[in-house]
C-alpha cells in the first residue's frame, strides 16, 4: 500500500463552485489528505483562519461570488501557509504580488490540482 505524500496533511479548499470543490474534496481525500471546508466564500474562509487551527496548504479560487479571497492569501502567507489559486483569471490580471503563486486555469482535472500541491509539500 503505497503512502501519499497528502496523507494527514491538512488542506483548506475556497472554492465557490460546488462541483469543483466537491471533486477537489474527493481527490485530495483519496491520498488521505485532512479537508478543511470546502468553504464558498471569503468569510467562511477568514472564520477557518480565525479557528486558528494548522493548515498545511489551501486552494483558494481568486474570486468567491463576487469578492476576491486575496485577504484570505494574505493571511495565509502571514502565517507561512502556502497555497495555490485556481481560477478563470489569466496571470497578468492579478495583482503582482501575486503573479508567482502557482495558478491552475479552469477547468482544470482534480488531478492537476493534487500534482501540484504534491509538488509543493516535497519543495516545502
Amino acid at each position: 500500500m503505497k503512502v501519499h505524500v497528502l496523507r494527514g496533511k491538512r488542506i483548506l479548499i475556497v472554492e465557490d463552485e460546488y462541483f469543483i470543490a466537491a471533486d477537489l474534496k474527493r481527490a485530495l481525500g483519496d491520498r488521505d489528505a485532512v479537508v478543511l471546508g470546502p468553504v464558498a466564500s471569503l468569510d467562511a474562509g477568514m472564520a477557518v483562519l480565525d479557528d486558528g487551527g494548522a493548515i498545511d496548504i489551501a486552494v483558494l479560487d481568486v474570486n468567491l461570488d463576487g469578492a476576491d479571497s486575496y485577504p484570505i492569501a494574505e493571511r495565509l502567507a502571514a502565517r507561512g501557509v502556502p497555497f495555490v489559486f485556481v481560477t478563470g483569471y489569466d496571470s497578468w490580471a492579478m495583482p503582482s504580488a501575486y503573479r508567482s503563486i502557482p495558478r491552475l486555469a479552469k477547468p482544470f482535472p482534480p488531478g492537476a490540482v493534487v500534482r501540484t500541491i504534491e509538488q509543493m509539500i516535497e519543495e516545502k
